[in-house]
């Protein structure tokens, strides 16, 4: 069984950092792509960013290129998402997902709030 499983959200305050986590297991995910996404309330999901398990190729939406940064730890099968100058607009449910291409994303965890006081 395939599990995503998100920690390391939270409340902080207006340019502070927080790093979430996601824990994957039940599958080798070798050759999967990791996405970041983010629903903020009464908003669509969107996509934050995404990192192949494969080389480690990053990319980034433009609202948090250059404060966002995804990496990865092989040996503990997690994908991180590094979050500095927090902004309140950044406020929303982080979900990390995978999936065998970029257009497509089978698994998805249950998501972790991130809240951000100004």
């Amino acid at each position: 069984q395939v599990q995503l499983v998100e920690s390391g959200g939270g409340l902080v305050q207006a340019g502070g950092s927080l790093r979430l986590s996601c824990a994957a297991s039940g599958r080798t995910f070798s050759s999967y792509v990791m996405g970041w996404f983010r629903q903020a309330p009464g908003k669509e999901r969107e996509f934050v960013g995404r990192i192949r398990w494969s080389g480690g190729s990053t990319a980034y939406a433009d609202s948090v290129e250059g404060r966002f940064t995804i990496s990865k730890d092989n040996a503990k099968n997690t994908v991180y998402l590094q979050m500095n100058s927090l902004q309140p607009e950044d406020t929303a449910v982080y979900y990390c997902a995978a999936g065998a291409t970029i257009f497509r994303y089978e698994y998805w965890g249950q998501g972790t709030q991130v809240t951000v006081s100004s």
